[in-house]
């Protein structure tokens, strides 16, 4: 089973910098560049430095690791951190999504082929069928659920002793989760960008195990380029290591790293054209904004929650893209990106967090 399993769901897999994967063999690649082993993981320290605690402490007891909720941007490692959670703990990860589970019944035939200490990893478990949703509340609490077999008069409820197991929830939008299910997690864990130097270290690594040469140079201007995401990183190495074959001897030096980067439109902040476009669209229509997204998403032909999901975040996070009541602005830093004089006076608004992280 796939290690990304949103692909199917979301058609943007054209974009080079895109969270998801582009295709099945370079998908594969990417599974052979995770790490195995906490030791191995590099970034998010908070979150790994608690979940060795509580692996340590719960196979001291001889007891299943507590559910976990991961939430966060996309291709920052929830999945890789999902199977080492599981290979720590010594069992298997089994590995499915939210909208995968079309029925209770599907989510009730996960449920009971799991065994002792399996680990269950739902992505995007935010977007679970409500019928669903509810056979996991007494699934994670009580280790049973309940079926009803047949309809009407002849109808009969049957409870179902389930093995104990750990559910990984892993969600964009943790926002969008009810409270009962929210609730059952007794541990959660927000991902944060990485830093450049992390992302360094994560090249470097890939390049490695890639048996790909490659210089400092070229690994500090890959992760200033990353958008903070891991996934980001490895996928423009791989895109530098195939001009750096076809353009030169293999070797990736800062030349064929600034080529590279120069064809796939990807600018020194690691925007790409559309970001560039949601920005100009943003200036050039509406004079800087407030502008509505249901507009944006017109204008550029792009559905809403693609934007919201895969383009936003970054924006907002490098300080381009405000959100507020009246709708979305481009800063001034947005402005002087895109070689335009800001306003010298920018409407005061009130900003809000559109979906707060509730967690």
């Amino acid at each position: 089973m796939s290690f990304d399993p949103e692909d199917k769901y979301r058609d943007d897999s054209d974009r080079v910098i895109s969270g998801n994967e582009i295709d099945i063999q370079e998908g594969h690649i990417d599974a052979g560049l995770r790490p195995k082993r906490l030791s191995e993981y590099i970034g998010q320290k908070n979150v790994t430095d608690n979940l060795k605690v509580f692996i340590e402490a719960a196979t001291g007891r001889g007891d299943p690791l507590d559910h976990v909720l991961f939430y966060g941007p996309p291709g920052l490692g929830k999945t890789t951190l999902a199977g080492i959670i599981a290979y720590e703990l010594g069992t298997t990860l089994k590995i499915t999504s939210g909208p995968a589970i079309e029925r209770a019944g599907d989510l009730a035939a996960l449920l009971t082929n799991l065994e002792d200490n399996d680990v269950l990893f739902i992505d995007e478990v935010h977007r679970l069928n409500r019928s669903a949703e509810e056979i996991l509340y007494s699934a994670m609490e009580d280790f049973e659920i309940d079926m009803i077999v047949g309809k009407g008069p002849s109808a009969r409820s049957y409870r179902i002793d389930l093995k104990k197991f750990t559910l990984i929830g892993a969600t964009t939008r943790a926002g969008s989760l009810s409270a009962p299910l929210r609730d059952r997690f007794g541990i959660i864990s927000k991902f944060e960008l990485y830093k450049p130097d992390e992302l360094g270290e994560i090249i470097k690594r890939s390049a490695r195990l890639l048996q790909t040469g490659i210089d400092d140079e070229s690994i500090t201007e890959l992760a200033s380029r990353s958008r903070g995401t891991p996934r980001v990183a490895n996928r423009l190495l791989k895109r530098t290591r195939d001009f750096a074959e076809v353009r030169g001897d293999g070797h990736i030096d800062i030349g064929v790293t600034k080529e590279t980067l120069s064809s796939l439109g990807i600018d020194e902040m690691g925007l790409e054209g559309l970001d560039r476009d949601i920005l100009r669209l943003i200036i050039d229509k509406f004079g800087g904004g407030p502008v509505g997204i249901d507009t944006i998403s017109a204008a550029i032909g792009e559905e809403r929650v693609t934007i919201e999901d895969v383009y936003e975040p970054y924006l907002i996070q490098a300080g381009f893209l405000h959100r507020s009541k009246q709708g979305r602005i481009a800063s001034r830093e947005a402005w002087s990106h895109l070689g335009l004089k800001p306003p010298e006076e920018q409407p005061q608004l009130s900003f809000i967090d559109e979906e707060p992280e509730q967690v």
